[in-house]
């Protein structure tokens, strides 16, 4: 059975993370997304419609490896930031404090525009 925060497959493979390449493709820039190492989404395989660069080719543009590469050296994410994300929910303190500011800042300015009036 599965928990509700765990996608039906095949979104619940993980992927690893594509290696360095000279000439690299849209699925190695794919294969970076899925893996986590830009950083944006929890790192799963991620079905989609039409692969990326589905459409350049259509066109009958398709990327060069040196924009691919370009385009993974740009997306590619630090350590640090990987680490931010808490795709797994490692800090579940950072809601609840979220909230208490919020309700904190709230609470004094109803008390200030109370204080006015």
């Amino acid at each position: 059975m599965f928990r509700s925060e765990t996608p039906p497959p095949p979104g619940n493979l993980e992927v690893a993370e594509p290696p360095p390449s000279e000439s690299p493709t849209v699925a190695q820039l794919k294969g970076d997304i899925d893996s986590g190492r830009t950083g944006d989404k929890v790192p799963h395989l991620d079905v989609g419609a039409a692969m990326l660069g589905t459409c350049e080719e259509a066109g009958g543009a398709p990327p060069t490896p040196q924009q691919v590469k370009l385009a993974r050296a740009n997306e590619a994410a630090s350590p640090r930031v990987r680490a931010a994300a808490d795709p797994h929910g490692q800090r579940a303190w950072t809601l609840p404090l979220f909230l208490g500011i919020v309700g904190t800042i709230g609470a004094v300015l109803v008390a200030g525009v109370w204080a006015i009036h």
